[in-house]
């Protein structure tokens, strides 16, 4: 399979609201990370990390700008790759063990983590077999109702357990954004790994039909708006609230 030079393994989007999507093209897309980066007036907010797989805040620039807020959605190894490369690191406290003490299993990079996942490799000496996620003990640990504040953008922490214990989504009320995580978004969602539970995410789910939201931003797959977001959370109810 072809390899990827460093430089070119990540793709950035700028979006509205001074929102960049940062992920990694070439691993395929039920599988790839959306990395979202907030700028701020102070600090910046950055939204998961990527399997780790190439360094995030050389080959990004604007990851390493300013002082920034490495916060995970939860700790499956697609998302926190590469939360060890940010000093200030956030975590919700059902999850702070397993950012601290990552394996291949507790992080599901076993047995997802092979070369089937990608379209093409990253840069040599990369080999799927020895892949695993770096260490990264938190910093600070999140609570629900928690705000976060980059200076001039304040962002409430929603804890939505469900696909995995810690679980968390981002609500910034002035712009009506909120970034989810995997607790859902517009492709398969995935409800069945070693510590999810359904009573949980069926009560996540209908806590998020309650909030008045524009733009989701999800943890996968592109973003959509309020009315889609409906649509996937009754069709879900439908199917497992019985």
């Amino acid at each position: 399979m072809e390899r990827i030079p460093a430089q070119k393994w990540y793709r950035t989007t700028k979006l509205a609201d001074d929102i960049t999507l940062i992920d990694e093209p070439y691993i395929k897309q039920f599988y790839r990370c959306n990395i979202w980066h907030v700028r701020g007036r102070h600090k910046d907010l950055l939204v998961d990390s990527g399997m780790g797989v190439v360094s995030l805040r050389e080959h990004v620039a604007l990851t390493a700008e300013k002082s920034v807020m490495a916060v995970a959605s939860h700790t499956h190894f697609d998302h926190i790759g590469c939360h060890h490369e940010f000093p200030h690191r956030l975590i919700h406290i059902a999850e702070a063990d397993l950012l601290a003490h990552p394996t291949r299993q507790n992080t599901l990079a076993d047995p997802y983590a092979t070369d089937d996942i990608f379209d093409a490799l990253p840069p040599e000496p990369y080999k799927s077999s020895e892949y695993a996620v770096k260490p990264a003990p938190a910093s600070h640990l999140l609570e629900d109702g928690e705000v976060l504040t980059t200076g001039d953008r304040h962002f409430e922490v929603i804890h939505t357990p469900g696909h995995s214990p810690g679980g968390i989504a981002l609500w910034e009320k002035a712009t009506e954004t909120l970034i989810a995580g995997d607790i859902v978004y517009d492709g398969p969602l995935v409800t069945d790994c070693y510590h999810s539970n359904m009573a949980d995410y069926i009560s996540s789910m209908k806590r998020l039909l309650d909030i008045p939201v524009r733009t989701i931003h999800g943890g996968h797959f592109p973003s959509f708006d309020g009315e889609r977001l409906h649509e996937i959370i009754y069709a879900f109810l439908k199917e497992h609230d019985k």
